[in-house]
């Protein structure tokens, strides 16, 4: 799995959504598209001539899809060593050693360093907020961003939600830039058109135009789950993704998925890729996008400096799952292979107190069926701390259920 961000000085490719929450109430900053021609119709003229449906919506797209250059600041820790400290506490050596000039000690220090990279993203509103991924500009302390009319901006970060994998920029004291509007992620058919737009490889910066390429929606609702963020340090979850196979490379994180009518459906965020250089991962046509659906409420909380906290302590729960294997089902006597079975329970913690028993084989979170227990933790770490899951359970071939508030850490 690669998430799609190029550095330009190492040129690895590196290789996460948000729980529903209450909107903001003042205006929003984006445009949702309510007009225009109908989807299915405008498909149909795709194959239509040179001039059709996908270059219309390129040629009204283009424009507000940018280039973005950022600088990260990032840490390393080493130790320094010192030859003399081995010899401190040597009765002969040590009085000696004091009069020499040395650390006396080893020692953990932090270094300091910038790394440049590259991403995409797009503009969402004429005063300049901007979209792209966390993982492009999350952690940047300085963000450039590139218009397809060769003009540079600096770009502040509004706000960033690591763990949805999006970040909100915004261009100061421009009031007439071109935006694009938002569609509607709920409403897609497997094998209809996707163009995906962005700056794979760094190549906007040799023209200042974004890169166009065309495939299919080739599947919705896809559960990614947990992946270990560019660092490894921590986790973003990808749940209901889009996929699709139009290409998507490294540097094309944070470009919008249009549909053919030139709407975003998704924000271009992930690839699976067996082909992988120093410069960075290719397409073999698995990339898969944020939907954009998801991303709206993420822009109201970002804008409004509204945080998620996603920071739930499972450990508190109180309950050992695990996926069911032959054993298990048999041990149990349970009557189906997907769920998670309920091994123990702790006692006076969180599960017990709301009535799950081990034994229990959870199918469902919520309105979400549960296959295995990967997927368990991911819809857990969709929510936020405070919030109140339902646990749908098959027990002794009856349904129960069992409510629990997620815990903080």
């Amino acid at each position: 799995m690669h998430i799609l961000l190029i550095h330009i000085l190492s040129l690895f490719s590196m290789t996460a959504p948000i729980a529903s929450c209450n909107r903001n109430t003042s205006d929003p900053v984006y445009t949702i598209s309510q007009h225009g021609p109908n989807r299915d119709s405008v498909n149909q003229t795709v194959t239509g001539g040179r001039r059709n449906a996908i270059t219309a919506a390129v040629a009204k797209a283009s424009p507000a899809v940018v280039g973005i250059n950022v600088t990260e600041v990032h840490e390393q820790k080493y130790v320094e060593w010192d030859p003399f400290s081995a010899f401190e506490n040597d009765p002969m050596l040590g009085p000696l050693l004091q009069n020499f000039p040395h650390h006396g000690s080893n020692g953990v220090h932090t270094q300091k360093y910038e790394v440049k990279a590259l991403g995409s993203g797009f503009i969402i509103s004429e005063d300049g907020y901007i979209l792209t991924n966390d993982h492009v500009a999350g952690n940047a302390s300085k963000i450039i961003v590139t218009t397809t009319d060769g003009s540079q901006y600096d770009a502040k970060l509004v706000g960033t939600d690591h763990n949805a994998d999006i970040s909100l920029l915004k261009i100061e004291g421009k009031s007439d830039l071109p935006y694009l509007k938002l569609g509607n992620s709920d409403d897609l058919a497997v094998g209809e058109w996707a163009i995906a737009m962005g700056n794979p490889f760094g190549l906007f910066s040799i023209n200042d135009k974004p890169t166009v390429t065309v495939g299919v929606i080739s599947n919705t609702g896809v559960d990614l789950g947990l992946q270990p963020d560019e660092r490894g340090q921590s986790s973003r979850n990808y749940r209901n993704m889009i996929q699709t196979d139009a290409a998507i490379s490294s540097g094309n994180s944070g470009g919008p998925l249009l549909n053919a009518n030139g709407e975003v459906i998704g924000m271009n965020s992930v690839i699976r890729s067996t082909a992988q250089s120093y410069q960075g991962a290719g397409s073999i046509g698995l990339g898969f996008a944020i939907p954009v659906n998801k991303i709206k409420d993420v822009v109201e909380r970002l804008r409004s400096g509204d945080k998620a906290d996603h920071n739930i302590n499972l450990k508190r729960i109180g309950m050992d799952a695990k996926d069911v294997t032959p054993q298990i089902k048999e041990y149990f006597n349970l009557t189906s292979d997907e769920g998670v079975a309920v091994m123990g329970i702790t006692r006076d913690d969180l599960a017990d107190k709301a009535g799950i028993q081990a034994g229990d084989l959870i199918v469902g979170l919520d309105k979400e069926k549960i296959r295995n227990s990967e997927q368990l933790q991911s819809a857990l770490l969709d929510h936020e701390v405070g919030d109140v899951v339902t646990f749908r359970l098959l027990r002794d071939g009856h349904n129960a259920t069992a409510k629990i508030k997620l815990p903080g850490k």
